[in-house]
């Protein structure tokens, strides 16, 4: 749900990278709001492709070829297809379903992605597809930025699969905290939206951030329970859990800010 108005006069925080910015922010302009932009992850690509072109020569032997995110889709499966067709008989999986339908515009036709509650690496791993039975033995492939969590790789070796990271971007953190809290100061921040727990140790260790306690006194809005709790634990005195995703966010935000006891402040 959605109504028109229920964010009017609220300045909601944008977190997400860039290029995934889009849908939130016209999501929150539809609702009455103002989004402000700050990517607390934002996404580079890298000059040197080597690794993706030589997992491109890999596909044929192996069982699954993950990607851990539509930055890694466009990343990697673009640059996979300019120089192959994709093995009809490989199925790709990703953890949710922005990612699997990035998937699906590309050609790949089996797609594996967690169907309902869940859409992190731990619904991946439960799927059947993901088994030891299914794997041990066997090559993956998953295609990731540089860093992250190790939980996906280190439970499939675990099962028994023959296991390659393939780093297809750079993630790179905010620079500076001035501009979030100049628009804290100016009073034109009611709400953040945090959508991955790097995003969040990115928020307080951000150089310059001088409005850290205004902050954790805003309501904190996250699509996961892990993001939930962690940033209580960081001291986020309002933090509100949503369902998964853009519309999970705007369920929570409408439905917060549509409360009569809620003022600007």
């Amino acid at each position: 749900m959605n109504p028109r108005g229920a964010l009017s006069g609220r300045g909601v925080l944008v977190s997400r990278p860039r290029a995934q910015a889009v849908a939130l922010s016209d999501a929150i302009r539809a609702a009455g709001g103002t989004p402000f932009e700050f990517p607390l992850i934002d996404i580079e690509p890298l000059a040197d492709t080597r690794a993706v072109t030589a997992a491109a020569a890999m596909l044929d032997d192996a069982a699954l070829a993950v990607f851990v995110s539509a930055n890694a889709v466009s990343h990697a499966l673009d640059l996979i297809l300019s120089r192959r067709a994709w093995p009809a008989e490989l199925p790709a999986a990703t953890v949710g379903e922005q990612s699997a339908q990035a998937l699906r515009a590309r050609g790949i036709a089996r797609v594996l992605v967690p169907q309902q509650g869940r859409f992190d690496s731990e619904a991946l791993l439960a799927l059947p597809e993901l088994s030891a039975t299914a794997l041990a033995g066997r090559r993956v492939l998953i295609f990731r930025g540089d860093g992250g969590r190790e939980l996906l790789g280190d439970t499939l070796r675990a099962r028994g699969a023959t296991v390659e990271h393939v780093t297809c971007y750079r993630r790179v953190p905010p620079r500076d905290g001035a501009p979030l809290c100049e628009a804290v100061r100016r009073d034109a921040l009611h709400a953040l939206t945090i959508t991955s727990s790097e995003s969040l140790r990115n928020l307080l260790a951000l150089p310059g951030l001088d409005c850290a306690d205004a902050l954790r006194a805003l309501p904190l809005f996250a699509p996961h329970a892990r993001i939930a709790e962690q940033a209580r634990e960081q001291g986020f005195s309002r933090v509100i859990e949503t369902d998964p995703a853009d519309a999970g966010l705007m369920a929570g935000l409408t439905d917060y800010f549509s409360s009569p006891s809620r003022d600007l402040h």
